[in-house]
């Protein structure tokens, strides 16, 4: 039986790297059979589809923070914190970039603090041997090409945000 629960992974296409780390998270998303993975960049996705989303997941490639081009459709969405019509939904994020050091959690904090903003959960990753060398408790990244500790961090957060998906959709 499908699950009626849906994650959306958003994200900001212009890096090298960053569809890579989307499609981990969804497919991290997708293995946990707790919900279903959507997977769309900003010049795909609607409005409704953020508001359909039971989860969210927002990435965006490090350009000195969160790109232009993501900045403005999260402007041109409305005022979804004053209509909360977010709120209590959980969210995670995830970056890449050319260094470890280049600012890439300064991008996830940014994708946070709109989630926060709009009076969302925040879900990130907690320590893990993997983290020495990749990801972040704030969410997935990748430095330079996606490594397979990418990847997996990528997943991890994926099959994260699934589970607290189902448990904050139930009845």
């Amino acid at each position: 039986m499908p699950s009626p629960h849906s994650v959306l992974i958003l994200y900001d296409p212009k890096g090298r790297s960053i569809e890579s780390i989307a499609q981990a998270a969804a497919q991290g998303v997708a293995a946990s059979s707790l919900a279903k993975p959507s997977l769309k960049t900003i010049n795909e996705a609607t409005r409704n589809d953020l508001l359909a989303a039971n989860g969210l997941i927002l990435g965006s490639p490090n350009w000195s923070g969160i790109t232009g081009s993501f900045k403005q459709w999260l402007d041109d969405q409305g005022d979804l914190w004053e209509e909360r019509a977010l709120a209590g939904r959980p969210g995670a994020a995830f970056t890449t970039g050319t260094g470890r050091h280049s600012g890439l959690e300064t991008t996830l904090r940014q994708l946070i603090h709109w989630m926060l903003a709009c009076g969302m959960l925040i879900v990130g990753l907690p320590w893990s041997d993997r983290m020495r060398t990749s990801g972040s408790y704030y969410g997935a990244t990748a430095a330079g090409p996606p490594t397979p500790n990418d990847l997996a961090q990528a997943q991890n957060l994926g099959a994260r945000l699934a589970n607290f998906t189902a448990r904050l959709s139930q009845p």
